[in-house]
């Protein structure tokens, strides 16, 4: 699957846990692209059976959508806090945590996780979106207070 293609996921998701909904609008205003390159997209992803566009716009994912949006945002967010605890700047970890969810092996991220869980070094799972709101495994929080999972 490329990178692209999981990043659309990624996003869909990320929009539906914030907003309960999603539309072509919202995703392009989230990743910055054009409607109609948003659109093109919508329509290869639809054709692969990973999202369903209703006659509104409405745009949900598949069961096999949801779970490869799921495992990506996973990975995100275990290989930022990671990154974070090792002394990297949340910004640059959660650009790299970005670059790297998509080419990290199974094997590897899962030892990863495991040793860090193991050592209690990943107790927060906490994100945050390119809006500042807190993206977390209890949800989506608007920007603001850090929630419980971040202090």
């Amino acid at each position: 699957m490329s990178e692209s293609t999981e990043m659309y996921l990624e996003t869909i998701l990320v929009i539906q846990k914030k907003k309960g909904h999603v539309r072509s609008i919202d995703i392009a205003h989230e990743m910055n692209f054009s409607k109609p390159t948003i659109s093109q997209q919508m329509k290869r992803l639809k054709e692969k059976e990973l999202i369903n566009m209703d006659e509104d716009g409405a745009i949900t994912l598949t069961e096999a959508g949801a779970k490869i949006a799921n495992m990506i945002f996973e990975r995100h967010t275990e290989l930022r806090n990671i990154l974070i605890h090792i002394g990297v700047s949340e910004s640059t970890a959660s650009q790299d945590a970005c670059r790297i969810e998509h080419y990290i092996s199974p094997e590897t991220f899962e030892a990863l996780k495991t040793y860090f869980k193991d050592k209690k070094h990943s107790e927060f799972t906490c994100c945050y979106d390119s809006g500042r709101n807190h993206i977390s495994s209890e949800g989506i929080f608007d920007s603001g207070e850090d929630p419980i999972c971040c202090k």
